[in-house]
């Protein structure tokens, strides 16, 4: 009777351990899927706040009501060279990221940012570490802040795992401008990659 007792006992905790290790390898998984998509997400939907301004606009002179063109050849050349300048700038562009994977709309696990901290394109920082992002001017373009943010959500898959959708949101601060995306990917040949992004919101 004892040793019956011992054997269901172990087959419990056995079972315990099993269960415990098929969690974290299916939370592994996700993490290694987003992570190997991660760069292509963001060079897909990143905003960079120095561009989103528009060009300047002739002023109207309203006493008879024509464009007053004095100075704005100017003023246009010098936004023309300056968006031409961001364009080819090879400095890293600094991305902030949100701290969690969003999860049925709260925070999840934390996103470790260490396997992409010597990317040649992107500098990502946690937003954490910056001021609140509605308080950021998207007109401030030297200000050391990160041209914009990314929030990712998290992953869902179908059933054998091949497939994936999710969210994502893109920002350039300020409370000024944003978009969210869904986003689906495939592994294809053993690699993941992004399949299609549909704009869902935009403000």
């Amino acid at each position: 009777m004892k040793l019956s007792k011992f054997i269901f006992i172990t087959l419990v905790l056995l079972s315990s351990f099993a269960c415990k290790k098929k969690v974290v390898s299916e939370s592994d998984f996700e993490k290694n899927v987003l992570n190997s998509v991660f760069i292509e997400i963001v060079d897909s939907i990143y905003m960079d706040r120095r561009t989103m301004l528009p060009p300047p606009m002739p002023r109207i002179d309203f006493k008879t009501n024509k464009q007053d063109t004095i100075g704005y050849h100017d003023k246009l050349k010098r936004y023309q060279i300056e968006q031409e300048s961001i364009k080819n700038d090879k400095h890293r562009i600094l991305i902030g990221v949100h701290d969690f994977v969003v999860s049925n709309g709260i925070n999840d696990d934390k996103f470790d940012l260490a396997p992409f901290k010597n990317n040649k394109k992107f500098n990502f920082q946690y937003t954490s570490k910056f001021p609140e992002e509605i308080l950021w001017d998207i007109e401030d373009k030297d200000s050391g802040m990160p041209v914009g943010t990314i929030k990712v959500h998290k992953i869902n898959f179908n059933r054998t795992k091949t497939l994936g959708t999710l969210e994502a949101s893109a920002s350039c601060g300020g409370g000024r401008c944003g978009q969210g995306f869904t986003i689906t990917i495939e592994n294809k040949s053993g690699k993941w990659h992004i399949t299609k992004i549909a704009n869902t919101w935009v403000s």
